[in-house]
């Protein structure tokens, strides 16, 4: 089975990040970038296939300049037998990243990829891409298990937990809850720098559907207030308009 797992390059969630001045992005001269936390979680189910079952592959993916390669080495330290960077410079959203992604997932078995990234929050581009290639998709997994080119995958939703089952090549993307991804060892890490790490020109012209036009920080919050009685309390959410 091959596995194609895309990665993303983000900022580090624990960072804190402000917007520049003039509002045009945001200020990261100084701040650590890391792999989606999502897309970890999909390597290392990837990862785990492998151990029990040597005959999978595992290609991690991204899109993005050569910043991006410590990322691809990291998946490569997790596991994963070689990496593959889309070169690209330009504005990305994920209509752009779905059809990409779709160009080179032919082949593979099944794609396993982060619900959504940590920086723009969208969660849409493993939707677009499994409806690209016309595949079955199961979205937000807390369990996947593949047995006979048939996976079984258990996802959380707000009334309680569903049961998919779908035959591969399908997209499936992960949730927090899937696994823990490991501590990388000294020697994963240099392991990780002999596996092959291939670049790639763009497959597509693709442009993204939606810019950004603006970036601020979110207003402040105002001052909490404690009230003695409840009845306080619905005169003061009336002053405020809640209810």
């Amino acid at each position: 089975m091959k596995i194609l797992c895309p990665i993303k390059r983000v900022v580090d969630p624990y960072a804190k990040v402000r917007p520049l001045s003039d509002g045009s992005g945001l200020d990261i001269g100084a701040v650590k970038f890391d792999v989606n936390p999502f897309d970890e979680i999909a390597v290392e189910e990837a990862v785990r296939m492998k151990e029990k079952d040597p005959t999978v592959t595992i290609t991690a993916v991204s899109i993005g300049g050569p910043e991006v390669e410590e990322q691809l080495r990291k998946a490569l330290a997790m596991g994963a037998d070689e990496a593959m960077l889309i070169e690209n410079a330009l504005p990305l959203d994920s209509s752009v990243v779905a059809a990409e992604l779709a160009h080179f997932a032919k082949g593979y078995d099944l794609v396993l990829m982060g619900k959504q990234s940590t920086d723009d929050d969208n969660g849409q581009a493993a939707q677009m891409l499994a409806a690209k290639l016309n595949w079955p998709q199961a979205t937000f997994a807390s369990s996947v298990s593949i047995v006979d080119g048939i996976a079984t995958v258990t996802r959380e939703t707000d009334t309680g937990e569903e049961t998919l089952v779908l035959p591969l090549p399908a997209v499936i993307t992960t949730d927090l809850r899937l696994n823990e991804p490991r501590y990388i060892a000294l020697p994963g890490i240099i392991k990780a720098r002999t596996k092959p790490l291939s670049k790639v020109p763009r497959a597509t012209d693709a442009g993204p559907k939606s810019r950004v036009v603006r970036m601020d920080s979110p207003p402040p919050r105002p001052a909490g207030r404690k009230v003695a009685r409840v009845d306080e309390l619905i005169a003061g959410l009336k002053e405020r308009g809640v209810l």
